[in-house]
């Protein structure tokens, strides 16, 4: 099977050359600190000169990486005492939707997270990040208890989808997914949504409606997948690449079109190789965000919440004289 991160093989050959010469100067006594530094400094403009040139499809396989940041560790290293909250009191509990309670930056938030899971048995628990119904009751019934306490509430996006099976049909997906859009529109409180990996179709749209869009740079936000569309539009999956650049889903593109209003830059080579300061760097944009809403009256952000969709779409027409 081909290497579906080809792209960034030539960053991995560096990295193992010089972890080489670090083993060979502990092993030998050699000073290696010349040969090192020339390294990392080629390293470095490698990364830069890589990540400058990704297409669309690039950004989906590391939107995909195994190793990417998912709404837990966001939830670890940027939240401060995080209380777990389980169950739509219906069904059961949906593990593809992680809810808590907790501060960001000192604002009290109720956040929301979808989960792929990192191992075959927790990806197992959490369907791959495939919520249930139950997944979005259960994220909406969190949200009306954010609403009654004031609690900013804070979306982390990264599915590939809402799960398609009939036993997810025959509980109301489609109805719960709908339900949460419609009320997620009228939250009386702050409401900002990030795209951390994933984002696709109303899998996404499920949690995916707010006062602020926010996407990490190296993620994606689509109403299908770039393999599903190739499938559909050519009858041919092998032609993604192409789907993705035709999608545009990428930030740069989502930005232009009003549905996207930040992009925030992942650390050299990948929010997977530096999660940490991923987070920090995530956590001062919700609070920047957070602090310009939490100044607005609840009517005037219902108001821009409610032309913000409004406005996605929306197409000008001109009139052209003799026509």
């Amino acid at each position: 099977m081909s290497n579906p991160f080809d792209f960034l093989e030539p960053l991995i050959d560096l990295e193992a050359k010089i972890v080489e010469l670090e083993q060979l100067g502990e092993s030998t006594g050699l000073n290696m600190s010349g040969e090192l530094a020339s390294l990392r400094e080629k390293l470095m403009r490698e990364t830069r000169r890589v990540f400058a040139g990704l297409t669309p499809w690039q950004r989906v396989q590391l939107s995909r990486h195994p190793l990417r940041p998912q709404s837990s560790d966001y939830i670890d290293h940027m939240v401060d005492g995080f209380v777990p909250l389980a169950g739509d009191r219906m069904f059961g509990d949906d593990e593809a939707i992680i809810c808590g309670m907790g501060e960001v930056g000192g604002h009290r938030c109720m956040i929301i997270g979808q989960q792929k899971g990192k191992d075959v048995h927790e990806r197992r628990r959490c369907n791959f990040g495939m919520p249930h119904p139950e997944g979005y009751r259960k994220a909406m019934q969190k949200m009306r208890i954010a609403e009654k306490f004031g609690l900013a509430v804070i979306c982390l996006i990264n599915t590939p989808g809402a799960f398609p099976g009939v036993d997810a049909e025959e509980r109301g997906q489609s109805i719960a997914i709908a339900e949460n859009i419609r009320d997620m529109a009228l939250l009386r409180t702050p409401v900002i949504v990030v795209v951390i990996g994933e984002g696709g179709s109303g899998g996404a749209l499920g949690i995916g409606v707010g006062d602020r869009m926010l996407m990490l740079e190296n993620s994606y936000f689509s109403v299908i997948s770039p393999e599903g569309c190739a499938a559909i539009l050519w009858k041919d999956g092998a032609k993604k690449d192409i789907a993705a650049s035709r999608l545009a889903l990428t930030g740069e593109h989502l930005k232009r079109f009003g549905i996207v209003d930040e992009i925030i830059e992942e650390p050299a080579g990948g929010a997977h190789r530096q999660p940490v300061a991923m987070a920090h760097s995530l956590r001062d944009a919700i609070v920047r965000n957070l602090d310009m809403l939490r100044l607005q009256p609840v009517d005037a952000m219902l108001e821009g919440r409610y032309r913000k969709y409004r406005a996605i779409g929306v197409v000008m027409e001109e009139s052209v004289a003799g026509i």
